[in-house]
């Protein structure tokens, strides 16, 4: 096996950088897991020894984020773009269930967009039909360009439906570099307030997927869905995470008897709920190393330290890109304030200057910080597996390199 100092520091948007403690363990459990004489990838989802893992991975996250009884956690596939369909389908049905006489064009369901991500996640809604899509607040038009995605809109800009089968937010737009803050006093926060009317459960849904457990989600409660593909910061790809309200795990069939769209039995959340989400095979590889690294993340404090790390790691980025602005070496392409944590985006001005930021890089053993193809730029990604000094080597750099 590979020793640590072999491997180079992985900057990448995802799949992501693992910690080498969880590779070492997992190599241990591809052999022989739990010692019942079979490796990880071959054992049987339905052994007692596989689901009796299962139900820790939940306890875990539950414990961590603090999920309320209120909400069941699921695993599934598909990744977000798949969920992208599944909170469509699902949240019509529950839509139909409490309100059997309104046709597709009586139903709203609402969509924030901020970035890439959750431009796509609308692109998908309409293009499933079922109801009518209003964009609540578009980002784009608050740049200075109108075409980019490069600031959280004020409050005031929200334009809620009255009474939509669901709210749709990206908290972290891994491709823009844009995420919500969470502290409620603050311009860039999420709009929470905006949806209290009187005690009626509001239909909120939340991609997670590339900020999940880097620190505490706001408002965890008053969210109907929470979904997060694993391979940003616990896990590798094929394993989705949800956090679903007990209200909306409804009965899709009796939905689709009344009007609403089948739902494919697999993006059924009363399917995945009524199984333990194990109705068809799981993804058992993704959820065993999911596993280690959220024991591990226990054994380190859990949110409270990571939300801590996160923050100091971002500062330190976003600091010495602000020093490479006012050198006039660097551009960054988020205004301040509404800057993700995960991913921090900018530009190195100059001819060929990207270029020869990205071979400088490389050859110091830092890969992955070419920007989205959609985009340009770098992205520096800083999940949680990303160590605190691998973020200051990475400073190191970029300080040296604008002081050239």
């Amino acid at each position: 096996m590979a020793s640590d100092h072999a491997r180079v520091i992985n900057f990448g948007a995802g799949p992501s950088a693992l910690p080498v403690t969880v590779l070492e363990e997992a190599t241990k459990g591809l052999l022989n897991f739990q010692q019942t004489g079979i490796g990880i990838a071959e054992v049987s989802h339905r052994s007692k020894e596989f689901q009796a893992f299962l139900a820790s991975v939940e306890a875990s996250i539950r414990a961590q984020l603090d999920v309320p009884p209120t909400h069941r956690i699921l695993f599934t596939q598909g990744g977000g773009s798949g969920q992208f369909s599944a909170v469509v389908y699902n949240m019509l049905a529950r839509y139909r269930l409490l309100h059997p006489e309104r046709s597709a064009a009586d139903t709203v369901v609402d969509y924030v967009v901020t970035g890439s991500w959750s431009k796509k996640a609308a692109e998908e809604a309409r293009r499933l039909g079922g109801a009518q899509v209003n964009i609540v607040v578009d980002s784009k038009q608050f740049s200075e360009s109108g075409k980019v995605f490069d600031r959280i809109p004020p409050h005031d800009a929200y334009k809620f439906s009255e009474d939509p089968a669901l709210v749709y937010y990206c908290e972290n737009e891994t491709v823009d570099g844009v995420e919500f803050s969470h502290e409620d006093s603050a311009p860039a926060s999420f709009p929470f307030h905006l949806l209290q009317k009187g005690n009626a459960l509001a239909p909120l849904v939340a991609d997670y997927s590339s900020s999940f457990m880097c620190r505490p989600i706001p408002h965890l409660a008053d969210h109907a869905v929470i979904y997060a593909g694993a391979q940003k910061n616990i896990g590798p790809a094929g394993l989705t995470i949800l956090i679903v309200r007990e209200d909306c795990i409804v009965d899709v069939d009796a939905a689709a008897r009344l009007g609403a769209a089948p739902v494919p039995i697999t993006m059924s959340y009363k399917t995945l709920a009524d199984a333990g989400s194990l109705y068809n095979t799981p993804s058992v590889l993704p959820i065993y190393v999911a596993g280690l690294v959220l024991e591990r993340m226990q054994r380190h404090g859990g949110m409270k330290h990571y939300e801590e790390t996160n923050r100091h790691k971002a500062e330190k980025v976003y600091a010495v890109v602000k020093k490479g602005e006012q050198q006039g070496k660097l551009r960054r392409k988020v205004q301040e304030g509404s800057g993700s944590w995960m991913n921090v985006v900018f530009e190195v001005v100059g001819s060929d200057a990207e270029k020869k930021f990205l071979e400088g890089a490389e050859k110091r053993g830092m890969k992955g910080l070419k920007g989205h193809r959609s985009v340009g730029g770098i992205r520096v990604s800083l999940y949680n597996a990303v160590t605190e000094a691998e973020v200051d080597r990475l400073v190191d750099y970029i300080d040296n390199f604008i002081n050239e």
